[in-house]
């Protein structure tokens, strides 16, 4: 692998853009045309059932920056980092060939199969297409790891922002914008133009002004906030984005954020073409087979999981079965909402990783390993000694040894790029600071839209045993199912009781990534496309194989070694939920492909067998 080593990011940046541009230009085409078999005759619930609150047919750009925004959360972020600790070389072919073929097939297909079932979760369509007890399993599943990712999502937030005033003012500054733009977009015909250059002006102004009113010291002190306050800030701020009009507030705030997370992106893929930084990683390092400081598993089943949403989630099915089939105006958008977001995901994470690795070896491994734990990790890698942290250190102002999770890191780096380019020396301060406020903006925005997510889930759940639940206009439904959804992850948050959760969390998310992927399957089979239900069927299972192999590895190296007996139990019973799921949908697998004869269903296709809608 040495001929490997020593690789130009500029070179990894277009070959990924090359490879993205023909996977959308050909798979996924072939997904919308032959697959799915896309029509814009066919009403989607956003038109059928148009309310004004949660079904809204929406303008497909301000869609696409909401289903971006709300799937794009720090898996793309932070799962690329940590996985440079086996090398470039592994993440970069998991990013590539995952998304193309795994993670953006996912996306389309559960968006279609939400679009087809009025939007509904993707608990109700196990329901529908395999079984009510199935359902009900799946159901519980879904909310258990929802609950445990905005927990674990939130809590990174928190880490980026506290005590982070600059960060703090324009992440608030976001919310008055967006409510501007959604009055805007809502009242004004054809005025998204319009609302999207203002809501840009005036974000490029909070981030610039927040900078400079940052400097005053009674405005540093009213933003300077601890980690409860946070806390209370965030689970507040979900409450009430899952209680409001999609079009006030989550929709138009998802939007202004994508312009700051797609921006930043490309402002770093210019960075890298101006600098030409060498990737200072090695291809593959010495820790592929276990042992690292920061991935104690080896490379093979781990680096599926570590990245996560870079290459596949199963966080995107909550959404594509929770607000954005219920605003997609018409059919053939999937394509472009669907396989296209997760393709630009692909991108992010691509570059996250890119940005890491360009931080000398000794340098990333300081960041990332706990600070008791460095003395002896240097004896046994002397070579891995830090090069330039007390440079970053003193040029940014803040210690950065012993700061693991992937955050830092990955602000390093960006900062590290951005501080060679012409002009920029002297500044490497505020860019890690515009670092950090971009990565909490990535998560809120996830954070948000779970959040609604969630909130129907519970809903739908209730509603099968108090039938008012069901009505979604029903105002005391919607507040007992948002407060109650709402207290359960924002408890944790507060208390920190989940401040370990991550590796449980990339099992958990994997396992929901396979079990949409082989749900959808189902209905792929049942639409008499056995043959193209395999382009589904293929990825899904082999995500469940290597998501079990992963969690058993976890569960008997990690958790019951260091005494984590209710991460543990955890992981296991979403394990052994999840396998209740995937044995009654074999089983129905088998059932259809015996059916011969075939109906017409409400949408004029030859079916093998008719469900509810």
């Amino acid at each position: 692998m040495d001929f490997l080593n020593g690789a130009n990011a500029l070179t990894l940046v277009f070959a990924a853009l090359l490879i993205f541009a023909i996977a959308y230009r050909f798979y996924g085409i072939f997904m919308a045309n032959k697959v799915l078999q896309l029509n814009n005759a066919h009403l989607t619930p956003a038109v059928e059932f148009a309310d004004g609150k949660d079904y809204v047919a929406t303008n497909k750009n301000v869609l696409f920056g909401h289903h971006f925004a709300a799937i794009a959360a720090a898996g793309p972020l932070v799962g690329p980092v940590l996985a440079a600790q086996f090398g470039y070389l592994p993440g970069t072919l998991w990013i590539l060939i995952g998304c193309v073929l795994a993670g953006g097939v996912h996306d389309m297909v559960v968006l279609f199969a939400s679009v087809r079932h009025k939007g509904q979760s993707l608990a109700t369509i196990a329901g529908k297409e395999i079984g009510k007890g199935t359902g009900l399993i799946a159901g519980v599943a879904v909310l258990f790891i929802l609950i445990l990712t905005l927990a674990g999502l939130s809590l990174a937030c928190i880490s980026a922002m506290h005590e982070a005033s600059w960060s703090l003012f324009t992440v608030i500054a976001t919310m008055p914008i967006a409510i501007i733009m959604g009055l805007i977009m809502r009242y004004r015909k054809n005025s998204v133009t319009f609302a999207s250059i203002l809501g840009g002006v005036l974000l490029i102004a909070a981030i610039v002004g927040g900078h400079e009113l940052m400097k005053f010291e009674a405005l540093n002190s009213l933003f300077h906030w601890k980690t409860g306050t946070i806390s209370i800030a965030i689970t507040v701020y979900g409450f009430l984005a899952s209680i409001l009009p999609v079009w006030l507030l989550l929709v138009p705030r998802d939007y202004l954020s994508t312009y700051l997370k797609i921006g930043t992106i490309i402002m770093l893929a210019i960075g890298v073409i101006l600098v030409h930084p060498t990737i200072e990683m090695p291809a593959i390092t010495s820790f592929v087979n276990g042992g690292g400081p920061v991935i104690g598993g080896p490379v093979l089943p781990f680096i599926f999981i570590v990245i996560a949403c870079g290459a596949i989630s199963g966080f995107h099915a909550v959404i594509a079965t929770g607000t954005t089939p219920k605003m997609l105006n018409n059919e053939r958008e999937i394509l472009f909402v669907g396989y296209g977001a997760m393709l630009v995901e692909g991108f992010v994470a691509l570059m996250a990783l890119i940005a890491a690795c360009t931080l000398a070896p000794g340098d990333y491994f300081a960041i990332n390993t706990p600070t008791d734990a460095y003395a002896g990790f240097l004896a046994n890698n002397p070579s891995l000694h830090a090069v330039e942290l007390d440079y970053f250190s003193q040029k940014i102002g803040v210690e950065l040894q012993g700061r693991t999770g992937g955050a830092v890191s990955l602000a390093v780096g960006m900062a590290h790029i951005f501080n060679k380019i012409p002009f920029m020396e002297n500044v490497m301060a505020y860019w890690y600071n515009f670092a950090i406020m971009f990565e909490a903006v990535f998560i809120l925005t996830a954070i948000d839209a779970g959040t609604r997510v969630g909130r129907f889930f519970l809903q739908e759940m209730l509603g099968s045993v108090i039938p008012k639940f069901n009505d979604k206009n029903w105002m005391p439904g919607i507040i007992i199912s948002s407060l109650l959804f709402t207290f359960s992850w924002g408890y944790l948050v507060y208390t920190g009781n989940v401040s370990s959760i991550w590796p449980l969390f990339g099992i958990s998310n994997q396992l929901l990534a396979a079990c949409g992927l082989i749900v959808c399957t189902t209905m792929l089979i049942r639409m008499n496309r056995k043959k193209y239900a395999l382009c589904a069927a293929i990825p899904g299972v082999f995500m469940a194989i290597i998501t079990f192999w992963a969690g058993y590895e976890q569960v008997k190296h990690v958790y019951l070694p260091k005494g984590q007996y209710l991460l543990a139990v955890l992981a296991i019973l979403a394990m052994l939920l999840m396998l209740l799921v995937f044995i009654n949908t074999f089983k129905r697998w088998f059932k259809l492909l015996k059916i011969d004869t075939v109906q017409t269903d409400f949408y004029g296709d030859q079916v093998k067998e008719l469900v509810e809608r």
